[in-house]
């Protein structure tokens, strides 16, 4: 039996014998809109819970427009210049339209890669594109704490914008429930503080700050603490399906928008399993999401929720860039010293995290349950050993040898990974 994995910018094909008793865990098909543009100028003429981009963009005299970074394969090559002519029809400057990249804390994208953020030269032309830098002090607005203590600070070029607009993709996201609307806002142009303790060891082990639950997500209703400060602020909001072809779009409302475009992904996103396993497969969703170890933490807790007990865990990611940040660097380098209790109790007193640690701290979560194994050849033999878990050459290997010492031959694959989150129905 062959099954491909999602893996760099294509698959790696698993070749897995035929007695196995092998589970794929995939979406349903998903609808394919056949005219991507039509799809997109009748969401922008049609919006939810508010006017049409021409009618909101009557009158203003400042626009910022948010993407996500390179880390997400959001498809601006179809929104941002119908958005933008739309903003430039309705009277506005070029000069006074901004494109901003939501970088939280990553790296800023630039050149080549900046190119394929946005997806059209002509935007790179027309207005201008420039990265967020969530470390710049003087470069944020104070809006004041939330309720539950929260900074919300965020880019000043946003924050005075009269025309606020984000472009996201809505997926699982293994924090915030779903990605896209408000998270395009905080963490994506917020300020270190902000980002810092969005991702506190408190609200990371919250027991619904998972993925696919926004209802008690305390990460989310912090999120929408947040933009709630910022007045109106309207949404892109898009599905994609395995092939990353648009699947959904719709525009409005930052809020409701984001939430209609969460009923529509959810029931394609959650997949309903009948048991548990002992030897699980799966990715880390392929480019752009596996280029480092760091974003691969997101596949190891994708298929949480089907790992039995003393499971063998295996994940596929390219890691063409290798671990990550420098200081996700430091933070794997704390945790394979320390061992994951130590790591974790280092960080439960802390008000703001350090900077990307609390993707080690996620990591614990998976490793709890299994014996987690990586295949990541763009890792060098240095990195592979800050990763914390058992790098390996063969997934076919990994899976046989787990059958063995199991002694159940039933083994679930996830090759889209953590775009897909299997959950455990029995009576499914």
């Amino acid at each position: 039996m062959r099954i491909d994995l999602s893996f760099g910018r294509g698959t790696l094909p698993l070749e897995l014998p035929d007695d196995l008793d092998v589970t794929v865990v995939r979406k349903p098909d998903m609808p394919v809109l056949p005219d991507a543009p039509a799809a997109v100028a009748r969401a922008l003429a049609s919006p939810v819970s508010a006017r049409s981009l021409g009618e909101e963009a009557r009158g203003a005299r400042r626009a910022c427009i948010l993407v996500c970074d390179v880390t997400r394969p959001v498809p601006n090559g179809l929104l941002l210049a119908p958005i933008v002519r739309a903003l430039l029809e309705a009277g506005l400057d070029a000069a006074r339209i901004r494109v901003l990249v939501a970088t939280g804390l990553h790296r800023p994208n630039l050149g080549a890669e900046l190119e394929e953020v946005v997806g059209d030269p002509f935007v790179l032309r027309t207005v201008r594109v420039e990265n967020h830098d969530a470390r710049d002090d003087a470069a944020h607005v104070d809006l004041g704490p939330t309720a539950a203590g929260t900074p919300a600070k965020l880019d000043r070029r946003f924050v005075e914008a009269d025309l606020k607009i984000v472009i996201g993709l809505v997926e699982p996201h293994f924090m915030a429930g779903y990605s896209g609307g408000r998270k395009v806002i905080a963490p994506g142009v917020a300020h270190r503080d902000t980002i810092t303790t969005l991702h506190s060891a408190r609200l990371m082990a919250h027991p619904r700050a998972v993925s696919c639950v926004l209802e008690g997500n305390p990460l989310h209703e912090e999120q929408l603490a947040i933009v709630a400060k910022l007045g109106r602020v309207l949404a892109a909001n898009t599905v994609l399906d395995d092939r990353r072809r648009l699947s959904f779009v719709n525009f409005g409302e930052v809020v409701a928008s984001h939430l209609e475009a969460v009923r529509f992904v959810e029931r394609y996103a959650i997949v309903p399993v009948r048991r548990r396993f002992r030897t699980v497969v799966t990715s880390a969703a392929g480019h752009p999401l596996d280029r480092t170890y760091y974003q691969t933490v997101k596949g190891m807790v994708g298929p949480l929720d089907i790992l039995a007990d003393g499971s063998r865990l295996v994940v596929a990611s390219s890691c063409s860039e290798g671990m990550g940040s420098r200081e996700y660097v430091e933070a794997q380098r704390r945790f394979v010293a320390q061992g994951p209790e130590v790591f974790l109790s280092g960080l439960r007193e802390k008000r703001f995290a350090d900077v990307d640690e609390w993707q080690t701290q996620l990591q614990t979560k998976p490793m709890r349950l299994a014996r987690v194994q990586l295949y990541a050849p763009g890792l060098s033999p240095e990195d592979a050993a800050l990763t914390g878990v058992e790098v390996i050459r063969s997934i076919g290997e990994a899976v046989l040898a787990s059958v063995r010492e199991s002694g159940d031959r039933a083994v679930a694959v996830v090759p889209e990974g953590p775009y897909v989150v299997p959950v455990h129905r029995p009576e499914a």
